[in-house]
């Protein structure tokens, strides 16, 4: 959804992905979380998130729009 919302926004996407699974939210209280992202060239970084607290309503990325969200992706047909 957030590639459907946003666009592809490199490596950074990780962190529209983290907004929106707050937003819906999927977040509790213990939750762990691996994000990995890939740059151009050998840029890698990763960080691993352990819930303390679900996110309160908040005025993030996805505050306008998540009651739109998840839209139906059709698939593509083969010939």
């Amino acid at each position: 959804m957030a590639l459907h919302r946003f666009g592809n926004t490199s490596s950074s996407s990780l962190w529209y992905e983290l907004a929106y699974i707050e937003a819906k939210g999927r977040m509790r209280r213990g939750d762990r979380l691996w994000m990995i992202g890939f740059g151009s060239g050998f840029k890698c970084n990763s960080a691993a998130w352990e819930c303390i607290e679900p996110a309160a309503d908040a005025d993030g990325p996805w505050a306008t729009s998540i009651h739109r969200y998840p839209v139906d992706i059709p698939d593509v047909l083969k010939h």
